[in-house]
């Protein structure tokens, strides 16, 4: 009775399986194939206790045709699980192999009209229980062979797949080679009359799946199969994370540690959320499932990525997992940088284009006026610019304009701002700065200006400029004032420092305008 009771547990645990993986894993790769290997094994197993539990010929060769309505097929389906664990698409031409175990069926079901699968059956009564004994025929051996065949293409499947897995796939990857080996070896023994006329088949087969089931539960291997597999290469310059249903981490590539530089191999089979506890800020962007971007820095070096998330579906349009994909835009976004530099500053003097200057300063007027403070604009341009053209020419009007605004740039803080206004004529902003203070500071500019001479080929040019100021103190939220109107008192002060015969600072004051030489 042990033997029966052995051989039934064993077909429970296929039979378990099955009804296991179809509840907890039914669109995970791999898993359609198992759950028809699992009932198959499992109606050959209770088949093969019955056999045993079996008394007369007539019961025994019923029950052998039970097992040989299913075992054939077996092999067939351990292949096909094994091609889609390992990403390989079954196609059509693959369903020829059921040839094989079709005709098997038919030779073992007609084996009376011409025993070329069994020679002879009878019953062995010699042991301690009735066993049915067999002599094999030619085409039995054509089923054994192809039973080999199959067992060690997916063993040879999973091998080569071994090699480019990551540790936990590499774990799943052995115990399911040690699942099929278990039956090859169980034949073997059968085989050579090693195991006392009793066919360990059924029984190896439960073990190998039991190993599946170990895999499964332990492991998650099809919850964390490697799906889209040809998709991740270590090569690929983007940083590849793919996730299965469950948002839990299926694989990733080295380009990936740019981004998460704490992921390891030990992560593998864990939720995402629970990697990036430390790191919330790409957390909340991978929970968002939003194509955005992402900034992090490495060796102190700011790099600029953009994540793009794709589904993976499986064969009924189902999802069965995402590939997040990091794309360095780091070259891309210091080049929009540049570009937009170049877009906002003047080529000639590498100040402030006009335009940008105007954006500029209205945004730091309006901070100004939310809390308060002091605003002075200063314009200024070079006196009689159109003689020096005249004289010397458009290039040595260039060289005098670079040379001016150098000085200029050498005196003004980092929060000041400079722009070129139109041809020779130069604004400034000066945030938190007063009238006296920025009338001093243009007139330090203006005397460095003076003072200086601009070497032209042979010649020593020397300029002067003049200069108009105006100013507001802002309240909190007043709007008396506007930049706009900031400029043009500037611009009409800059007017009164030429009238007084330029090369001066002019103040603009609401009541009237003051000159300070």
């Amino acid at each position: 009775m042990t033997h029966i009771l052995v051989v039934t547990l064993a077909g429970i645990i296929s039979l378990f399986l099955s009804l296991y993986i179809r509840v907890k894993a039914k669109d995970a790769p791999g898993v359609k194939p198992y759950i028809f290997v699992t009932i198959l094994s499992s109606v050959f197993t209770f088949a093969y206790a019955f056999e045993l539990a079996s008394t007369t010929l007539k019961e025994m060769k019923f029950w052998l045709g039970v097992e040989y309505l299913a075992m054939p097929f077996i092999p067939v389906f351990v292949l096909f699980m094994c091609m889609e664990y390992v990403g390989r698409k079954i196609k059509t031409w693959n369903y020829a192999i059921f040839i094989i175990p079709i005709t098997t069926i038919f030779m073992m079901q007609t084996n009376d009209l011409h025993h070329l699968y069994y020679k002879s059956m009878k019953i062995n009564r010699d042991g301690p229980f009735p066993l049915l004994e067999l002599e094999w025929g030619p085409w039995f051996n054509v089923h054994a062979i192809f039973l080999f065949l199959c067992l060690t293409i997916s063993v040879f499947l999973l091998l080569k797949e071994y090699r480019k897995s990551l540790f936990l796939f590499r774990m799943q990857t052995l115990l399911m080679v040690a699942g099929f080996i278990t039956p090859i070896i169980a034949n073997y023994f059968y085989l050579n009359d090693w195991s006392e006329g009793i066919d360990l088949g059924p029984i190896s087969l439960s073990i190998a799946f039991t190993f599946h089931g170990i895999a499964l539960i332990s492991l998650q291997m099809f919850n964390v199969a490697p799906i889209a597999r040809d998709s991740v290469f270590e090569s690929l310059k983007e940083g590849v994370l793919v996730l299965n249903q469950n948002k839990v981490i299926v694989d990733y590539n080295k380009a990936a540690l740019i981004v998460i530089p704490t992921l390891s191999s030990h992560h593998i089979g864990k939720a995402i959320a629970e990697v990036l506890d430390e790191n919330p800020k790409l957390k909340e962007r991978l929970d968002e499932e939003i194509e955005s971007d992402y900034t992090s820095l490495l060796d102190e070096q700011v790099i600029h990525f953009r994540i793009n998330f794709t589904e993976v579906m499986n064969k009924s349009g189902l999802r069965v997992g995402k590939i997040i994909t990091f794309i360095n835009v780091t070259e891309k976004v210091q080049m929009e940088e540049k570009l937009k530099q170049l877009a906002s500053i003047d080529g000639l003097t590498q100040v402030l284009n006009r335009t940008f200057f105007m954006k500029k300063t209205e945004v730091i007027f309006d901070d100004i006026s939310i809390d308060g403070g002091n605003i002075s604009i200063v314009m200024f341009d070079i006196d009689h610019f159109k003689r020096v053209n005249d004289t010397y020419g458009h290039e040595a009007g260039d060289v005098i304009l670079t040379s001016v605004t150098s000085i200029v740039k050498k005196k003004l803080r980092s929060t000041d701002y400079m722009g070129r206004y139109g041809g020779e004529e130069f604004i400034i902003c000066m945030p938190d700065t007063s009238l006296i203070e920025a009338a001093n500071r243009a007139n330090i500019i203006r005397q460095e200006v003076e003072d200086s001479l601009v070497a032209f080929y042979n010649e020593e040019i020397q300029v002067t400029s003049s200069f108009g100021i105006s100013h507001a103190l802002l309240e909190v939220e007043e709007d008396r004032y506007s930049i706009q109107q900031l400029i043009r008192e500037a611009d009409q002060a800059l007017y009164t420092a030429k009238n007084k015969g330029r090369n001066c600072v002019a103040l603009y004051n609401a009541d009237e305008l003051l000159l300070q030489i």
